[in-house]
């Protein structure tokens, strides 16, 4: 009696090594299934780079956009902070409003003892320091034969520095003894330094003048104390560079060819930088003593240009305002000759930049990562029609619909994964590229978020872009596929 034995047919193709029945998802099958997908890859390996070149565009251009958003925020957001953040509340005088006119001959303007009720009927208020600003035209330093004039000269108290984010690097802050006894000493920042007394990559050490005297509108005052230098990362990057060229030049023995130190323009953070880098800082009651109460039409009682508060939680602004206004109108007998300024603008033009930036970004991103969805598309449907007669064997030999449908979708999402991981890679390049390019005020920070929201999107453009093949293949004729020559 003769035996027949039933074989299963060998399909030579892309498919080969694999179980051509049995491949649900999940398990071995779907790992199988990756390798498939990426031997497709390697098979037509420039037509796959082509295919991926979308994904990869995309995904490096989303991550480098978003680098670079952040890298201004962070810079904005110093600039913001060193000025003395969202929490500072400033009290200035104004005029009194048309309103009261008739009641102008009454107003008194910013004393001391507004502070004083201000500190002691706001718990909110972790610091009230006032401020007594030297008025007129802008005063003049003097010392060593030169000049310059600032307008950032006040009289405050030592807690100020702590509103206004200064941090004394070196000598001292003033303390009570100085303001009790009205001595002639202030606190100055670099850039006063730096015009009158040198600046250090002009003299090649460090300058510190402490203990050394200057003039402030013919006065002679003491200098006991230096802030630090406040600068944001693009002044920080032209003076690192200034300093390198200047050393390789005393190194090969050239001259400086430069020409004369110059301003270059300020704005945005780096204005913030730049005033607080040219602020003198004296006792209150040494710039009452010494240049207003000498005034003909000086007020028998001191007068503040401005209160500056720090509060302990931005939360609750808008309730101490009202406190604030409250105490103040109480104190001037309901004259409003005052105005608040709050750094609430700032903060949200800062929010409104940074979302327009990133959403614009990742428009043009998504563009991109569009056309490469297109692409993968495209060379599915290609190698459907390159391989419709291996899928009408599978059919027959007992592969479902289901199974057609997950092992194109695989392939395409693989495509995309493979594209996304390259564009990752090749983000760090292209962050510099336009970092080169097109320098900005601060670095730019890729940061783990933008990377996996990037990866994300690549995936998700893979399975989209694999989900019409997958359904056409899925609902592909047996008969009319094996037919296929």
């Amino acid at each position: 009696m003769k035996t027949e034995s039933s074989q299963t047919p060998v399909v030579e193709s892309s498919f080969a090594g694999l179980d051509l029945v049995d491949l649900p998802v999940g398990g071995t099958n779907l790992i199988n299934a990756v390798a498939v997908g990426l031997k497709e890859i390697w098979a037509h390996k420039f037509r796959s780079a082509l295919t991926m070149l979308g994904i990869v565009l995309g995904v490096s251009s989303l991550i480098a956009m978003s680098a670079m958003v952040k890298g201004m925020e962070i810079g904005q957001k110093e600039a913001l902070l060193a000025v003395g953040g969202l929490r500072k509340v400033r009290l200035e005088a104004q005029s009194v409003p048309v309103e009261q006119r008739h009641l102008r001959d009454f107003a008194r303007g910013m004393t001391l003892s507004d502070a004083t009720a201000i500190e002691a009927g706001v718990p909110d208020a972790e610091i009230v320091a006032p401020e007594m600003r030297l008025e007129g035209d802008n005063p003049t330093l003097a010392a060593n034969g030169k000049l310059f004039r600032t307008f950032m000269t006040v009289g405050v108290y030592p807690k100020q520095v702590a509103v206004t984010e200064h941090v004394v690097e070196h000598g001292r802050i003033f303390n009570d003894i100085d303001a009790h006894e009205a001595r002639a000493v202030c606190v100055i920042g670099t850039g006063i330094r730096d015009e009158l007394f040198g600046r250090p990559e002009e003299t090649g050490t460090e300058v510190i003048p402490i203990g050394k005297k200057m003039t402030i509108n013919g006065q002679p005052f003491t200098i006991i104390g230096m802030f630090q230098l406040y600068e944001g990362e693009q002044d920080r990057k032209a003076r690192l560079a200034a300093a390198t060229e200047k050393a390789a030049m005393l190194a090969t023995g050239k001259k400086d060819i430069t020409g004369p130190q110059r301003g270059r323009g300020r704005g945005g953070g780096s204005y913030a930088f730049w005033i607080k880098n040219n602020t003198v800082y004296m006792p209150l009651n040494t710039m009452w003593q010494r240049f207003q109460s000498s005034r003909s039409n000086a007020p028998a009682e001191p007068r503040l240009s401005s209160i500056e508060i720090k509060l302990h939680d931005f939360d609750r602004l808008n309730q101490s305002l009202v406190k604030i206004r409250n105490i103040m109108l109480v104190n001037h007998r309901g004259i409003e000759d005052f105005s608040f300024r709050t750094l609430e603008d700032w903060g949200e033009d800062i929010d409104k930049f940074v979302k327009n930036a990133r959403l614009s970004g990742s428009l043009i991103a998504g563009i991109s990562l569009f056309v490469g969805g297109i692409g993968i598309m495209n060379i599915m449907l290609a190698s459907i029609s390159e391989r419709i007669r291996e899928i009408g064997i599978r059919k027959a030999v007992g592969a479902g619909g289901v199974d057609i449908f997950t092992q194109i979708l695989v392939e395409s999402t693989v495509i995309a994964l493979v594209g996304g991981l390259v564009g990752l890679l090749a983000s760090r390049f292209v962050v510099k590229a336009i970092a080169w390019v097109a320098p900005t005020g601060n670095d730019p920070v890729i940061t783990w978020t933008a990377m996996g929201v990037a990866f994300a999107f690549a995936a998700g453009v893979g399975v989209l872009a694999g989900l019409f093949p997958a359904l056409k293949a899925a609902r592909m004729n047996v008969i009319q596929a094996l037919r296929y020559d």
